[in-house]
């Protein structure tokens, strides 16, 4: 089985990473890490280029898991993204990072940790990095 881990480079996005790893290890399951560009962005500050992928995939070996990062864009649907790949590995697991937010953040903007945890079909592991 798959376990997909959600990843930006932050506080937030290492927190999914160990817990999706730790899950990989202890069930022996591959794990797909999905750090996933806004569409036809030519900059994105939570995009990781190909020597961050491979320390990702380097850090999952380390912990016994194989791993493999994958970068496909989401346009304006960061869950269709999830959902597409979640399908594409038949994945049993999504692990998330959360952020803390403000309640007007939450009002204002939504959420799309949120969303997946509403919208996405398969469990969802959702973690906060430690204060």
């Amino acid at each position: 089985m798959t376990i997909v881990i959600g990843y930006v480079p932050s506080a937030v996005g290492e927190a999914a990473l160990e817990a999706g790893l730790a899950e990989a290890a202890a069930h022996g399951e591959d794990v797909v890490i999905l750090n996933s560009p806004r569409r036809r962005s030519t900059v994105d500050v939570e995009l990781i280029d190909e020597t961050a992928a491979d320390e990702l995939v380097a850090r999952a070996e380390q912990a016994g898991v194989t791993a493999r990062v994958d970068h496909a864009d989401h346009g304006d649907d960061l869950v269709e993204t999830f959902r597409a790949l979640v399908a594409a590995t038949s994945a049993r697991l999504v692990v998330i990072g959360l952020r803390r937010r403000s309640p007007v953040g939450k009002l204002v903007t939504g959420s799309d940790a949120q969303r997946l945890l509403l919208d996405l079909d398969v469990p969802i592991l959702a973690v906060k990095p430690a204060s």
